[in-house]
């Protein structure tokens, strides 16, 4: 019976349950028997390895987190760790393995492709920050959870007057800032892509109060400095009474959206079809343009994030008035 096996790795990202599901069904329709391995790379080397059935994900698409846990592997990082995971795979005579999870995730894929082992990388990263795909799973659901928590913020912050200055993840790339400040609204976007710089931001700020404006919002991106160091920045530079929020978790966690259920759901069937080509090298899906597409794990670990740089200008507009 032909076999493969499917695994969660890094940081969860709601839709990642979503993809499991997919993965299981196509490969149940394609005859396959897949192995579910459980806390990712780790499990993988410590053979946490159970065959999927239909139960397993029924009525998981709509639920947030990873049924596969995750977990980080020091041991992978090795040579021996990586060997021993290939050992592994050939003692479940699995045919191929589908990796679900982001840029640490993808080069643990591409190191067991390096090793002859058939690989697909499915982007599952709240942060978006996979150059060779539009999107991943679990950004736009995070876009929603930082847009609704910032509606709640901003009904506070206007109560007394204050600037509410939230801080979002997403690591080096600013897409969650960017996105869902544009929609949340905010005024100020400060971003590890963007021009804007804490003194300039300041000055803005000093002078939205001098036109009335006394609330404000301000989103910053993790990779652009932290919200309580940027709140002690405006109390010893200008007047202007701020408070920081950090939302943290609270933005990979909750329901996927539709967007991240069908993107999971179409990433995940065309992982199972690669897998049924037998592709070696390692391979990576995404979407660009609204088209389900395939590259080379390489190409989509060395493919650099195009900054949106149309979006920013358009807030700058939309903040202006």
């Amino acid at each position: 019976m032909k076999r493969f096996g499917v695994l969660t790795s890094g940081g969860d990202t709601p839709g990642m349950n979503a993809a499991v599901r997919a993965v299981l069904k196509a490969g149940l329709n394609k005859g396959y028997n897949v192995l579910g391995i459980y806390h990712g790379f780790k499990g993988l080397i410590d053979g946490r390895i159970e065959q999927l059935q239909y139960p397993d994900v029924h009525n998981i698409i709509d639920r947030g987190g990873t049924i596969l846990r995750t977990a980080r592997s020091q041991d992978f990082r090795s040579e021996e760790g990586q060997q021993k995971a290939v050992e592994v795979m050939q003692a479940y005579n699995m045919d191929g393995l589908i990796v679900i999870g982001g840029d640490g995730s993808f080069n643990g894929a591409n190191a067991l492709a390096k090793r002859g082992i058939c690989t697909v990388g499915i982007p599952g990263t709240i942060d978006n920050d996979l150059g060779y795909t539009d999107f991943t799973i679990g950004f736009d659901t995070a876009i929603n959870n930082v847009m609704s928590e910032i509606s709640k913020i901003r009904d506070t912050m206007r109560a007394h007057d204050r600037v509410g200055v939230v801080e979002v993840m997403g690591r080096n790339c600013g897409d969650i800032a960017l996105w869902a400040g544009l929609v949340g609204p905010a005024d100020i976007i400060l971003l590890p892509e963007s021009p804007m710089s804490w003194d300039d931001a300041a000055k803005q700020l000093m002078v939205n109060k001098l036109k009335g404006r006394f609330t404000s919002m301000v989103i910053i991106a993790e990779g652009a400095g932290h919200a309580d160091d940027f709140v002690d920045f405006l109390k010893q530079k200008t007047d202007v009474e701020a408070k920081a929020v950090v939302l943290s978790y609270i933005q990979r966690g909750g329901d996927p959206s539709t967007a991240d259920r069908v993107l999971a759901t179409r990433l995940g069937a065309k992982a199972v079809d690669l897998i049924e080509q037998g592709v070696m090298g390692g391979r990576a899906v995404g979407i660009r343009n609204n088209a389900i597409i395939d590259v080379s794990l390489d190409e989509a670990l060395n493919t650099k994030k195009v900054f949106n740089e149309e979006l920013y200008r358009l807030n700058s507009i939309m903040s202006k008035f």
